[in-house]
């Protein structure tokens, strides 16, 4: 189990008999993937995947929502080079969902935006609060969103991603539910429960097949996605060179030196 300093960005609870809930433990930021946060749920994913006595795990975030993706106010700080090798561990982490045996289903309230959109999207199911606000914003800051768009194709297909990706409007979670992104949708506050339920039911079937069809179903749907990953990281660091992107980043390197004073 993690230690304090680790709790801080992740908590870890049992959910009910094999199963496990992480939970995106920094909602000073709406819980944004900082370095520390990436680390640290990388480890425990590729722990809890070992452990013969966990057959799912439920993946959530602290209140105010699921995950603002992301901390751009780190990202402003670090050279692009530094940014780009960032995000390349951020877009690991999300395919790590996908190759693990056990099933992880994401139970998102409030919002999922930016990276934690394509971090929902990269777990096996999607439970979403009707009302919940997703959105991809990157576009309109300057840059490709740089890893987890594989994820969104093999829920959509390309016309739809297309749209979700450019991010010009949020969309809640009911009407993502209608375009295939959210696989299930709850009334508000119920998420959690709802996901946990859905966890439940896949840790009561045999561990072993359902390791092999989710291998299978993984080939299938995500072969391209580290290809892609590495594809979308150099166009990010190109973007991050465009005046619009310096000026996005600079908002928050600013906001964050206000916050030091």
């Amino acid at each position: 189990m993690p230690d304090d300093a680790e709790s801080r960005v992740l908590r870890v609870d049992d959910a009910t008999a094999g199963t496990v809930l992480l939970r995106l433990n920094r909602p000073a930021v709406r819980n944004a993937l900082d370095s520390a946060l990436i680390d640290r749920l990388a480890t425990l994913l590729a722990e809890l995947d070992d452990d013969p006595g966990i057959r799912a795990v439920v993946l959530t975030g602290s209140v105010p929502g699921f995950c603002a993706g992301s901390d751009l106010t780190e990202l402003a700080g670090l050279p692009i080079a530094e940014r780009i090798r960032h995000e390349a561990r951020a877009g690991c982490l999300a395919r790590t969902l996908q190759q693990l045996s056990i099933p992880v289903v994401a139970a998102v309230e409030g919002f999922a935006l930016g990276g934690g959109f394509l971090l929902a999207t990269s777990c096996d199911v999607v439970v979403s609060a009707a009302a919940a606000r997703w959105q991809l914003p990157e576009v309109g800051l300057g840059w490709v969103p740089p890893w987890g768009l594989q994820s969104l194709l093999a829920r959509v297909g390309p016309a739809a991603a297309r749209r979700l990706a450019w991010g010009d409007r949020p969309l809640s979670g009911r009407q993502l539910h209608r375009l295939g992104v959210v696989d299930e949708v709850s009334e508000p506050g119920r998420a959690l429960r709802q996901a946990t339920g859905v966890a439940a039911a896949l840790a009561a079937l045999p561990a072993h097949a359902v390791a092999s069809t989710k291998r299978a179903l993984a080939e299938a749907s995500s072969g391209r996605a580290e290809s892609l990953d590495a594809r979308t990281s150099w166009m990010f660091g190109l973007d991050c060179e465009s005046a619009i992107a310096q000026r996005s980043f600079a908002r928050f390197d600013r906001a964050e030196r206000d916050r030091a004073r």
